[in-house]
């Protein structure tokens, strides 16, 4: 998928080049007024970009240089707001044929799959004003995706949301990473989802893009640490290797494993896990006298500052050769153990985040 949108406004302009994957989840991450919204709005053809350009699985919705623009009924695509937008005076099921019609999805291709995906079946007969938040969200999810779209849009789909209903439909959105086939653009400022939902980062900044790429890649570039100020970390994905007899549960990847508390996870189920750079200590050696669990073999790649006086921040590549990680350590520390470029050192994990 390629986009193209260049839109000036006063004090504020848009000039972007995106390319992304035409499968899985597509965060776009920044500041409130970085431009991600405008972004979203061009690709819907709500915004027209007067040099813009946007192909969807190799069929063009907007080239200006050949005059072609598709309005916004005419692009087969899904939107999902802060704000749900059902129609108060419809039941859900009313809502949810609505959305079909509209769409000519009059066979109701999907449906049954998305009540039993969203969870949706017992609220059917109720109308929005009696449905929570995060109820009134899955109902705007299931009317966008039965419109049958190439393209599902979301912007900041949580942000009206408590906490508690957060929780509640993080869990629905992680079922729609793995169900569906087509690309999806989620927009948001919660670094927190990003994380957990995504595989695809593109990063914007003052209308900008400063980096693009698969989301591990980017989380562990030492240069980008200060776009995700305390929350800098690697995310590893690890299978489920098996559950301990003390309690604990053992994860595995290709750069080793770790240990987890807790056994209510079904062993050969795939865990993401964010492992921030607060959290990983570094030694010269093993050691056997500590509490330290997850230890792991590796090599110091690049050293840099963290902006915070006394603290640098390092880049590790485990002994797979693939995985990296980032330790914030003191610079006291790094002097003491002489860490530099190409040493072999022991990551020392304190704290494993689990996100799904």
């Amino acid at each position: 998928m390629q986009g193209r949108f260049r839109i000036g406004h006063p004090g504020f302009t848009l000039d972007v080049d995106l390319s992304m994957p035409e499968k899985g989840i597509t965060a776009l991450f920044g500041p409130s007024g970085s431009g991600k919204t405008t972004i979203l709005r061009c690709m819907a053809g709500l915004e027209r970009s007067p040099e813009g350009f946007l192909s969807v699985a190799d069929e063009i919705w907007q080239d200006e240089k050949r005059g072609i623009f598709l309005p916004t009924h005419k692009r087969p695509l899904g939107l999902v707001f802060q704000e749900t937008s059902l129609f108060p005076h419809l039941s859900v099921l009313g809502n949810l044929r609505y959305g079909m019609k509209r769409a000519g999805n009059a066979k109701r291709e999907g449906f049954e799959a998305m009540l039993d995906l969203l969870d949706i079946r017992p609220l059917l007969k109720r109308s929005p004003g009696n449905l929570s938040g995060g109820e009134r969200q899955r109902i705007a999810i299931a009317r966008a995706l039965l419109t049958r779209p190439r393209l599902l849009l979301m912007d900041e789909p949580l942000a009206a949301l408590d906490m508690k209903r957060k929780l509640e439909i993080l869990p629905y959105l992680e079922k729609l990473h793995d169900e569906l086939s087509i690309p999806v653009i989620y927009v948001s400022h919660s670094l927190d989802e990003v994380i957990r939902l995504s595989d695809h980062l593109v990063l914007i900044e003052n209308g900008r893009i400063t980096a693009n790429g698969p989301l591990m890649d980017i989380l562990s570039r030492l240069d980008l640490s200060a776009s995700f100020a305390g929350e800098t970390g690697a995310v590893v994905e690890t299978t489920v290797a098996a559950r301990e007899a003390d309690g604990l549960t053992r994860l595995e990847f290709p750069g080793g494993k770790l240990y987890i508390a807790g056994d209510a996870y079904t062993p050969g189920s795939r865990l993401r896990c964010h492992i921030h750079a607060n959290d990983i200590s570094l030694a010269l050696s093993a050691h056997t006298d500590t509490s330290i669990l997850n230890t792991l073999p590796a090599t110091i790649i690049a050293i840099a500052s963290t902006g915070t006086p006394g603290h640098v921040l390092v880049q590790l590549r485990l002994m797979d050769g693939e995985t990296l990680l980032l330790a914030r350590i003191t610079e006291r520390s790094r002097l003491a153990l002489s860490i530099t470029p190409g040493l072999t050192v022991i990551a020392q994990v304190k704290s494993v985040a689990i996100l799904r």
